[in-house]
């Protein structure tokens, strides 16, 4: 997940019991990324990207539940996430160390390997195929949020009922209060380089809530006088335009970080429609940003 989590736990019990149960809950983050890396051969992710286009791939359950929640947002979010943007990502150079555009060609061939359509999960075998070979899932747009839900799930299982988890600063999940209060006060924030400070667009209260932040700018190349950032509309192939920065708040991590990515490729109509299938979800989206103020084009939350 290329990301450093950092954990606080608080409560009457001891200390050292306090410790423990954090220890188990970011050793569940350590095997999880195991598990989904985009990036080591031994994952099972990897695994599955190497096989399922040959046949049915068992997968384990709850890795499962974690793709059929990625399908159903897909579905909702009318393709704006998608996990088969793996080959996407490589196309752009966005898996190594330098971006670059890549050919018209180059691209027309790789959206020949993207697309859920072209994945099949089985739910009463529980295995997943790829229709044809070249496809690769990334869970890179939901994977950091599933391993906050299942360490603050580990948290609770153990007693412990104040904590706050995140994971790079841009996916979270708090529980109970803060030391301050009845709630964790997260800001939302955006980069300026024309000032060199980061600009708070609103603070969020959060308890027994996530909330995920995506900025097309976190990973980024400039070629031909214009900007390039990583997060790509798996429908056209392209990074995308319509937005800069979203940030998602519900009860599920897994689900915040799913629909901060979505937001960020769909258009303001779209959008809508989205969260229509979300009433329990509040966001914040803005364009723009980066060299000058960021524009908040939507805002559910107090600024």
């Amino acid at each position: 997940m290329a990301s450093r989590f950092e954990l606080i736990v608080r409560g009457d019990r001891d200390p050292a019991w306090l410790r423990a149960a954090g220890e188990e809950a970011l050793a569940e983050v350590t095997r999880l990324d195991a598990q989904l890396s985009f990036y080591s051969p031994a994952s099972d992710i990897s695994r599955i990207n190497r096989t399922a286009h040959a046949g049915e791939v068992p997968v384990e359950p709850r890795l499962f539940s974690l793709l059929m929640l990625a399908r159903d947002v897909h579905e909702t979010t009318m393709g704006a996430f998608d996990i088969t943007v793996g080959p996407l990502m490589r196309c752009w150079g966005f898996t190594g160390s330098e971006g670059g555009v890549p050919t018209q060609t180059d691209l027309q061939d790789v959206m020949k390997c993207v697309g859920m359509h072209l994945v099949r999960l089985d739910e009463d075998a529980r295995t997943i195929r790829f229709e044809v070979e070249g496809i690769e899932i990334d869970l890179g747009g939901i994977g950091k949020g599933y391993a906050i839900d299942e360490a603050i799930s580990i948290l609770q299982e153990a007693g412990v009922r104040d904590a706050f988890l995140h994971g790079g600063t841009s996916s979270m999940k708090a529980t109970g209060r803060s030391p301050e209060g009845p709630h964790w006060n997260v800001a939302i924030s955006a980069a300026n380089d024309g000032t060199g400070d980061d600009e708070v667009l609103a603070v969020v209260p959060l308890s027994d809530r996530s909330m995920s932040v995506s900025d097309v700018r976190g990973k980024w190349f400039e070629a031909d006088d214009a900007t390039f950032g990583h997060v790509l509309d798996p429908r056209s192939g392209r990074p995308v335009s319509a937005a800069s920065l979203s940030a998602v708040e519900c009860r599920s991590a897994s689900l915040a970080d799913a629909l901060s990515t979505a937001l960020l490729v769909a258009g303001a109509e779209e959008r809508e429609t989205i969260l229509r299938g979300y009433p329990e979800a509040r966001i914040l989206v803005a364009s723009g940003g980066r060299q000058s103020s960021p524009i908040i084009e939507h805002c559910d939350f107090a600024i």
